[in-house]
């Protein structure tokens, strides 16, 4: 089930998107959207008798976090290689604030406090209820869903600064959607999902959920240790390699199959 946020120039909704799917995820030109009754997460699954088409909608975020979204450093040994840095030993956690969140086609706002603002596609898990000390072999029961996420960083306050607040914290740094898919199990495939980033339509990540440090059971039972998990909070579990950086101006689309696609442009703050 893909359940998206949207608007038809009102008060934001949540719904079903229904119709054919190809295998990256992307729907039907033909695709509707059926509206529900509220928050799935607080109120289930309700449709409503209210139907749009996808194409005269605008999508937003498909969650808002009500507390938090948890970023994974360094989950990709590529990734790790690249920024020069060692194998972690066991999940390195930062936070973003969910004011950093945005949805698709929302611009991701250049600061003037960086000079050298990053792209990271990554898959992104949505936890659905309340959990602590998950065990791994139990994470699958606190999901749910998946999404795609951009961990927007800005390369030169991370070195500056050492540790990663300020270089993921901004407004508009957690471009999250096109919706959530509740029925993908990343696990369940020997070569796990493939994601990949394009830069004004050239591919400049291309990389699966299969070369994973930590996988995600590992990951929800190594943050749900350290803090409670609410519904709604979002997990960024790691980029592929090949980051760097992107301009004003620049379009950022992340595709995972299975999810769909996720597109920003960069603008001047």
């Amino acid at each position: 089930m893909r359940i998206a946020r949207f608007t038809t120039g009102e008060d934001p909704l949540y719904g079903v998107v229904t119709g054919e799917v190809d295998e990256l995820g992307q729907p039907a030109q033909d695709s509707v959207i059926v509206a529900l009754a509220g928050d799935p997460l607080y109120v289930g699954v309700k449709l409503l008798d209210q139907e749009h088409r996808l194409e005269d909608v605008r999508l937003l975020a498909p969650v808002l976090p009500r507390s938090k979204v948890v970023g994974i450093g360094r989950n990709y040994a590529a990734h790790a290689a690249e920024m020069g840095n060692d194998l972690p030993t066991e999940p390195l956690m930062f936070l973003k604030p969910n004011t950093s969140v945005v949805g698709p086609g929302d611009p991701i706002f250049y600061p003037p406090q960086t000079q050298n603002l990053h792209y990271e596609g990554e898959l992104a898990v949505v936890i659905g209820r309340i959990c602590r000390d998950v065990p791994p072999e139990k994470a699958t029961d606190v999901i749910h869903g998946y999404t795609i996420a951009n961990d927007v960083t800005a390369r030169d306050l991370q070195k500056s600064d050492v540790q990663f607040t300020r270089a993921k914290g901004f407004d508009s740094f957690c471009p999250l959607g096109p919706w959530i898919e509740t029925d993908l199990d990343p696990q369940a495939f020997a070569d796990g999902v493939k994601i990949q980033t394009f830069l004004n339509g050239d591919v400049v990540q291309d990389g699966s959920t299969s070369d994973l440090i930590f996988d995600i059971p590992t990951l929800v039972a190594h943050v749900s240790s350290v803090m409670t998990l609410l519904p709604g909070d979002v997990i960024l579990t790691g980029t592929p390699e090949g980051v760097g950086p992107m301009n004003v101006g620049d379009e950022i689309e992340i595709s995972i199959a299975g999810l769909g696609t996720l597109t920003n442009k960069v603008a001047l703050r």
